[in-house]
């Protein structure tokens, strides 16, 4: 799908292949692990029999998808442990654990809920974690994800983002929908809709604002919307096409391509579209610009040199360096959280693939095998790239790891998505 730069005509074709039912909840298909998954139980909490929807079969749910963690059968244990001091840690290192997860849920007067929950390590036989939420039984699901980032913080050392959210487009008949669901891709809610194309969902750092592109007005126009009020704000309408917006790390600015000038160039604005102002002179298309984590530099693709390459440009001092060269054409640079590196898409013999390169060593990891993979977008702890691809001649949204050996997809039946956006960590 990626056959040029990412321009207007580029875009307006990735939206002409059919689309149908929206809203349908995307489910995550393990297609690939770790090599060394982790064996561990999550027991089923003590008194969620009680309740439509309990917490560890969530839990559970999220360790499995996220291809660290093998599940080992935890229903045939009695008594089932419902607290740390209660498991017997050669019982589960006989049916090869080494954790168990332990809990239980017990209702409160005033209707809310007492979840608490345990995380044994039974090969050091010591626990781990051991924490308590009052919650109402509306938020079952986003607890089940708080204990499931513990968990899998405790156990790897990098931090979960089983809490965060992702956006993306799809597309029925003439409408189009912008779209907010959990990472694991459940409980979708609509943010946008239209009868023209929408695309480019791109989060603000806080989680709180997603600015996108809507050819509602007959031309491309970036609009930033507001979660909480449903409010928006159309921040560049210039003449020609406004498109490719992207957040500063603090989320004061957005990095706009803007054809009024003349061609495809790169604008800094304000985030309420004051302020606009071109970062650089060029006579080529640059394009897909994005921060830097440190706010310092944009990455952003160019044909300057021929061919689309990735480019980047000292905000400060306006030197330009360029940082590919493998191959005639990458392009969709996403920078890592740890500012080591960067995510892209590279070509190679006509199947388009997800990449990684490091900035010191400029050596490139291809992660995807293609043909048609585009749109990566990086979650917040940088080991999943959620990016998307087509299967079938419709196109789904897939995640690899960023060592390239965990692989997901999110499929809905009969539905047709594009554009994904991982959000951010949600703030305290």
């Amino acid at each position: 799908m990626h056959r040029s730069l990412r321009l207007l005509a580029v875009l307006v074709a990735l939206f002409a292949l059919p689309f149908s039912a929206v809203r349908a909840q995307l489910t995550i298909e393990i297609v690939g692990g770790a090599g060394t998954a982790i064996p561990i139980a999550v027991v089923p909490f003590g008194g969620e029999s009680a309740f439509p929807l309990g917490v560890s079969g969530i839990v559970g749910a999220d360790l499995q998808r996220s291809g660290m963690f093998k599940l080992v059968a935890a229903d045939a244990v009695v008594p089932r442990p419902t607290r740390a001091e209660d498991v017997q840690v050669d019982v589960w290192r006989g049916r090869g654990a080494d954790a168990v997860v332990v809990g239980s849920m017990q209702p409160l007067p005033d209707g809310r809920v007492d979840v608490r929950f345990a995380l044994v390590d039974a090969v050091k036989q010591s626990t781990l974690a051991a924490m308590s939420y009052t919650v109402a039984p509306a938020q079952f699901r986003a607890t089940a994800h708080k204990i499931a980032d513990v968990i899998y913080e405790k156990l790897t050392g990098d931090r979960g983002v089983f809490s965060t959210k992702i956006a993306y487009i799809t597309k029925a008949g003439a409408r189009y929908q912008l779209l907010v669901a959990d990472a694991d891709g459940a409980d979708p809610q609509t943010i946008v809709t239209s009868n023209e194309p929408l695309l480019s969902p791109r989060w603000s750092p806080d989680g709180t604002r997603i600015a996108y592109v809507s050819f509602e007005a007959k031309k491309p126009v970036v609009y930033v919307q507001n979660l909480a009020t449903g409010g928006r704000q159309a921040v560049a309408n210039f003449r020609g096409s406004n498109s490719s917006p992207a957040w500063s790390p603090d989320g004061r600015q957005l990095a706009v391509t803007l054809t009024k000038d003349g061609g495809s160039q790169l604008f800094v604005m304000a985030a309420d579209g004051s302020g606009v102002r071109r970062v650089m002179s060029s006579n080529a298309i640059d394009t897909e610009a994005h921060f830097t984590p440190d706010g310092g530099s944009l990455l952003y693709t160019s044909d300057r040199g021929g061919s689309p390459q990735i480019y980047r440009l000292n905000l400060g001092s306006g030197a330009v360096e360029r940082l590919t060269f493998d191959g005639s054409y990458n392009v969709s640079a996403r920078p890592l959280p740890d500012g080591k590196g960067f995510v892209f898409v590279r070509r190679d013999g006509g199947r388009f693939q997800i990449a990684t390169q490091d900035y010191a060593t400029r050596q490139v990891q291809v992660l995807t095998a293609g043909p048609g993979d585009e749109s990566p977008s990086i979650a917040p702890n940088g080991r999943l790239i959620l990016y998307a691809n087509e299967v079938g001649g419709r196109g789904i949204l897939a995640a690899v790891s960023s060592d390239g050996r965990i692989k997901q997809r999110l499929v809905a039946p009969a539905t047709d998505v594009r554009e994904p956006a991982w959000g951010p960590y949600a703030r305290p």
